[in-house]
């Protein structure tokens, strides 16, 4: 694709919404990072996936795209004007196609910021459909995003690498269906208390603490509404739950922020949907986490051990449990972390001393400078 010339601007289509579960939760952290670009920088486009796949050119108002309550979550309007991406002549342009009128162009696109959570997004399917298209865009590319959205398949490849995990089983919705008895013994060999989680889930939707074999069956249930493929976990009880940031840098090396904690307060047992993006006072952040000085080197040198395991790219948030003795254990890897007001890794980097447009910035100039295809 062409390079963005001197007499313009690099044109970003920041994409968001989208069809899984947690199209909401991507449309507040579009509003945050729409809100952050240097539009003396970037000229902006934003493009939204709405519930039943239809990409539309949206608005883009930040103010639009916010959490007003439990009931009233963002979502992209479907009726809004239909835009896709067009290759021709070497370069992609997005075209605007609207029944009253010819299509129009509204000029190439240097890079795509895809700002989606979930499958249909940050599983690598579109980040296939970008690199078929030869758009360069933010964050990892098609095996990282993939296996990082699969709970089940980032264990085997972390494990693989030798970092310390929670002990797991997979339980499909055909397995359940079919063997109940073997899933139930399965789960007790593993040992209650668990953790019932759609395997390629994320924003804590669907997911349940289990504390005997008598919750099993419904937890089972809520998690499957969510994804054929569950992951039922050990709890890791006691533990604090620490998060890390990781950036790539130009060199193709790696930086990690400092760690945060997060503490739960009030009746959530463990850090759920609510707690996450409701109101604050559902949990208590900790930027940095107060740990001990070992401790804290240990757990960055693990994200980012983390991050080369599935050959990530741009960004992620690596998620750890610390057990009262000090020891960790990898919780998970989020390659496209949440971008909105109350979410880590923004919090985490400007501690680092990266604030949220800086921050922002890096990623767009990251992928601008990365080439498409195997590399």
């Amino acid at each position: 694709m062409n390079a963005p010339t001197p007499e313009r601007k690099p044109r970003v289509a920041v994409v968001f919404g989208g069809r899984s579960s947690e199209h909401a939760i991507s449309c507040v952290t579009a509003g945050s990072v729409l809100a952050a670009i240097d539009r003396d920088a970037y000229d902006v486009v934003p493009i939204g996936i709405a519930p039943d796949g239809r990409w539309v050119l949206e608005s883009g108002d930040p103010e639009r795209l916010r959490i007003q309550g439990a009931d009233r979550l963002p979502s992209v309007d479907g009726d809004l004007a239909p835009v896709a991406l067009s290759r021709a002549a070497g370069a992609t342009d997005l075209v605007v196609s609207e029944p009253s009128s010819p299509p129009r162009t509204l000029g190439e696109v240097d890079v795509v910021f895809p700002l989606l959570h979930g499958p249909w997004g940050e599983d690598g399917t579109i980040q296939g459909m970008l690199e078929m298209a030869g758009v360069r865009y933010v964050g990892a590319g098609v095996l990282a995003s993939a296996v990082s959205m699969d709970k089940a398949y980032m264990k085997v490849v972390l494990g693989a690498a030798g970092l310390p995990l929670m002990p797991s089983i997979t339980v499909t919705a055909r397995e359940w269906a079919d063997a109940p008895s073997a899933v139930r013994h399965r789960a007790a060999e593993l040992g209650y208390p668990l953790f019932a989680k759609p395997a390629r889930g994320g924003s804590s939707i669907g997911i349940s603490k289990i504390h005997d074999e008598s919750e099993l069956a419904q937890a089972l249930e809520d998690a499957l509404v969510h994804d054929p493929k569950v992951l039922l976990e050990v709890s890791a009880e006691g533990a604090r739950e620490v998060e890390c940031g990781v950036l790539e840098r130009f060199d193709g090396g790696t930086d990690t922020s400092v760690p945060a904690e997060i503490r739960i307060t009030g009746e959530h047992e463990f850090y759920d949907f609510a707690a996450k993006y409701l109101p604050e006072e559902h949990t208590e952040l900790d930027v940095p986490a107060d740990l001990p000085e070992d401790v804290a080197t240990r757990l960055r040198e693990l994200a980012a051990q983390a991050f080369t395991a599935v050959g990530c790219e741009g960004l992620a948030r690596v998620d750890f449990f610390v057990r009262p003795d000090g020891s960790l254990v990898v919780n998970e890897l989020n390659t496209m972390p949440g971008f909105t007001p109350l979410s880590m890794f923004p919090r985490m980097w400007a501690a680092t001393g990266l604030d949220y447009p800086a921050l922002v910035d890096r990623l767009l100039r990251l992928a601008l400078a990365r080439e498409t295809g195997l590399r």
